[in-house]
């Protein structure tokens, strides 16, 4: 196990990344090159703050009373680019009895995840698109690890949430949308799509780091489109949400 990791930044009363009240750990280091990235910062493996795990449970457990009926979620970035870290991270959280939710691209290899994922109780995977080029496009990555990673977590049943983000004339493509929906219909532990849409609220990270922003001219999903979008997700007997925005 690995007892230090890099992480990007703390967020102790989160809400919108998993069930209740929780204690957010944004790793550092990502694989993929979102064109919509909200933490482009995340990106270099080697920048970010060197921290232990026993640091980290110092700070949850100052928090532990409020989060009782929510947990920890280890968000980024990518986690799973550090598995021991969060693996040891998770381990000692449920050690103090708390819940552990992992939020990830699944763009990685599953004998890397499994043991990560032995020791989370909630997936949040983020599914970008559906059509491999639209993917590519939205990535720079293969969408192929990331479907079987939803593919295995349906085989074992863990209990896992889906984050689509809705992008105006770039994701929000009719067939993209259908072919997504099929593809959950099929698996037997999502408990529920949320459906983001895009913002550009991180624009001015993407602008700091001197990073060309390609969605600069991009409007906001409007609720209409995300409305819509529900309704298809649903159409396919796919319990689905409007959520906050990316």
């Amino acid at each position: 196990m690995s007892g230090i990791g890099r992480i990007h930044s703390i967020e102790t009363f989160g809400t919108v990344d998993g069930p209740g009240i929780r204690f957010i750990v944004f790793t550092q280091g990502c694989p993929l090159r979102c064109l919509y990235c909200h933490n482009p910062d995340c990106r270099n493996s080697h920048d970010g703050t060197e921290v232990t795990v026993d640091s980290l449970i110092e700070q949850i457990q100052k928090c532990k009373s409020y989060l009782r009926k929510g947990g920890v979620t280890v968000s980024g970035g990518e986690p799973l680019m550090q598995p021991d870290f969060v693996r040891e991270i998770f381990t000692r959280c449920h050690e103090i009895g708390l819940h552990t939710a992992l939020d990830t691209s699944g763009f990685c290899l599953l004998e890397v995840a499994k043991p990560v994922l032995e020791m989370t109780d909630l997936v949040l995977l983020d599914i970008k698109s559906y059509i491999p080029e639209l993917y590519y496009q939205v990535t720079n990555v293969s969408i192929e690890p990331t479907l079987a990673m939803a593919k295995y977590l349906s085989e074992i049943g863990k209990p896992t949430w889906i984050r689509f983000v809705l992008v105006p004339d770039l994701t929000d493509a009719i067939e993209n949308i259908e072919k997504l929906a099929d593809f959950i219909a099929n698996l037997t532990n999502v408990e529920k799509v949320e459906v983001l849409p895009f913002h550009k609220m991180g624009e001015y990270k993407w602008e700091q780091l001197k990073l060309d922003y390609a969605l600069k001219d991009t409007p906001a999903a409007s609720p209409e489109l995300v409305q819509q979008t529900v309704d298809i997700f649903r159409s396919h007997g796919v319990n689905a949400i409007g959520a906050s925005g990316i």
